[in-house]
């Protein structure tokens, strides 16, 4: 019969054995701020996964714009996918009000824009203090393309509140954006808010931005909204004369109407999250996508956004691919490489649970705490072992054995 000693040592021994395979056990997802985890190849492309800029010029091309400053940021081509260059493009930081891109792409196909809605109280409380607004009113009927613009031109979060009842409420739409994402392959996001206010836990990537703003651009009414530069709205009624009146409103995008041949897409701005930017522009027929996250101030986003477009337009042809824009998911029970999918390509990475909504507590799992349920059990087993093990050595000094 073996020995206390000899079980101790057994025991060490078996922590030994399993504690490498629960260190890599999958399901560690990096925090906001941090690349994800490189237990398969990134998506899009192995070097996409790689810190630092990515490019791969060939004879004559133009070299990148200088003084970029931007934490994470990606040039590509809207109808290849092709990835020119990129610079941590999947760096998980908070989106602000560019994750109206997914909103958009998640709820514009579901509404007739002609159709009209009346307003509640209720569409329009619980909005996050110091949103930006387009100035819905309540008991008011809107068409929904003025809502929409609401949203694209304003970035109003009581737009997206009053759509995102429409469609079932906001829960309902954050769990519809969050499977809209992985379809996409937008292994990086997690919703948490429609409308991109700073919420614990809500992230996306350069990347992903662009799958979203390249999956909407495909929608005449997205493309006709994002590049709209102005509108009237609907106003409030006029208690003298009982009409309604209308004010005007502006594209808060800084490009538009001032970079040729730019179409639009989405602008973001929150003090915690900083300045996000998902630009498209058209040249010579080719169209190219350009995101830009958390440059150090707010007007550089804008500016490194157009350098990038013009060194994407100059370089086009004279760089090799990076990597790849990533397609659509099949449907379910469609064969692979049928209705958008990759043939060939490896199954995704698996992403962490949608939340269940904006009201719910943050909660710490295992994606929060950087080490994974594998890296927990770990330490458990190992302070189970050391437990047993001082037991072992107290009877064994008591007893002299």
């Amino acid at each position: 019969m073996p020995t206390r000693r000899q079980k101790f040592a057994h025991l060490f021994a078996a922590v030994a054995a399993v504690l490498p395979v629960l260190l890599a056990a999958p399901g560690a997802v990096a925090a906001p701020g941090q690349p994800p985890p490189q237990t398969t190849a990134a998506i899009g492309g192995e070097r996409l996964g790689l810190s630092g800029v990515q490019v791969s010029p060939l004879a004559g091309a133009p070299a990148l714009p200088g003084d970029l400053t931007g934490q994470s940021w990606i040039v590509s081509d809207a109808t290849t996918g092709d990835v020119l260059a990129a610079s941590n493009p999947h760096l998980r930081l908070a989106p602000a009000s560019t994750l109206k891109i997914l909103f958009a792409d998640t709820v514009l196909p579901k509404f007739d824009r002609n159709a009209v809605h009346k307003v509640t109280d209720e569409e329009i409380t619980g909005i996050g203090a110091g949103s930006s607004l387009v100035g819905i009113k309540e008991n008011l009927e809107y068409r929904v393309e003025d809502l929409w613009r609401g949203v694209f031109l304003s970035s109003g979060n009581d737009a997206v509140h009053v759509l995102a009842h429409m469609n079932g409420g906001v829960p309902q739409t954050v769990t519809e954006m969050q499977a809209r994402a992985d379809a996409l392959q937008a292994r990086d996001t997690r919703v948490v808010s429609p409308d991109g206010y700073d919420m614990d836990g809500q992230v996306s990537s350069a990347y992903d931005l662009s799958l979203f703003a390249r999956a909407g651009l495909r929608n005449p009414d997205f493309r006709m909204y994002c590049a709209t530069r102005d509108a009237m709205f609907p106003g409030a009624v006029d208690r003298n004369t009982g009409q309604r009146g209308s004010f005007g409103i502006a594209n808060t995008d800084r490009l538009l109407g001032k970079y040729p041949g730019l179409i639009g897409v989405k602008n973001g701005f929150t003090t915690n999250a900083g300045s996000t930017f998902v630009g498209a522009a058209e040249r010579n027929g080719r169209t190219l996508l350009v995101t830009v996250m958390h440059p150090t101030t707010y007007q550089k986003v804008y500016d490194e956004t157009a350098a990038l477009l013009d060194w994407g337009f100059a370089a086009a042809g004279k760089v090799q691919p990076v990597g790849r824009l990533v397609d659509e998911l099949p449907p379910s029970g469609t064969p692979t490489g049928q209705a958008g999918g990759t043939a060939g390509a490896p199954e995704p990475p698996p992403h962490p649970a949608a939340t269940t909504g904006p009201a719910a507590a943050p909660t710490i799992t295992a994606e929060d705490d950087g080490l994974g349920l594998g890296g927990w059990l770990a330490v458990a087993l190992v302070l189970a072992a050391a437990g047993y093990g001082a037991l072992v050595l107290r009877r064994h000094r008591r007893t002299g054995g």
